[in-house]
């Protein structure tokens, strides 16, 4: 048995819980490269939900969604992720069975600008609202800088009060690598 990486465990997970036309959400959309696995996991007939700050961010997703055809399953939002239950319209609050989380900041870009714990929570308690049953948000926590270090304190001490009649959570980190590798915590919506 050969353990998974970090990110493509995460991948597995919200392999497993989205399917061909569900809704999903990436929080942060970097690259674009979460939003262009989801938006393949979703199919035609399903809806991608994008969130950034940067307009960096919108242009390198909307450009990696484009080179695949791809834009017409993906609305993108150019506002933080605490904004989540304000923009996704009402007719998919339920619906939602995966979301993703890449913290810290975006890869080649600004490091000066950085997630934050405060509305990094606010998003995950606006998305366990509106997701539909045994719905998985995966949040992969980068903490090798001070911010990232920050933010992962208290998004851990969040995460191990959630009541566990309602969601899972799961750590899954490697426990002996260098140089704070990320990790991941994944939360299931019972």
């Amino acid at each position: 048995m050969k353990l998974e990486r970090i990110l493509p465990f995460a991948r597995t997970l919200l392999q497993k819980a989205v399917s061909p036309g569900d809704v999903a959400v990436d929080a942060t959309l970097g690259n674009g490269y979460d939003t262009l696995f989801l938006a393949n996991l979703v199919g035609p007939n399903g809806r991608v939900y994008g969130f950034d700050i940067q307009e960096e961010a919108l242009a390198a997703s909307k450009h990696r969604l484009a080179e695949h055809n791809l834009l017409d399953r993906v609305t993108f939002f150019h506002k933080g992720h605490e904004h989540i239950l304000e923009s996704i319209p009402p007719v998919h609050h339920g619906k939602i069975s995966g979301a993703v989380f890449n913290l810290g900041y975006l890869p080649g870009g600004d490091k000066s600008i950085v997630t934050k714990p405060k509305t990094t929570i606010s998003a995950i308690e606006q998305l366990l609202e509106i997701m539909a049953p045994e719905g998985i948000i995966v949040v992969v926590i980068y903490h090798g800088h001070r911010e990232g270090a920050v933010e992962r304190d208290y998004l851990l001490r969040y995460v191990e009060q959630l009541d566990q009649n309602e969601v899972h959570v799961l750590q899954y980190r490697f426990m002996n690598q260098k140089n704070n590798p990320p990790f991941i915590i994944a939360i299931e919506k019972r």
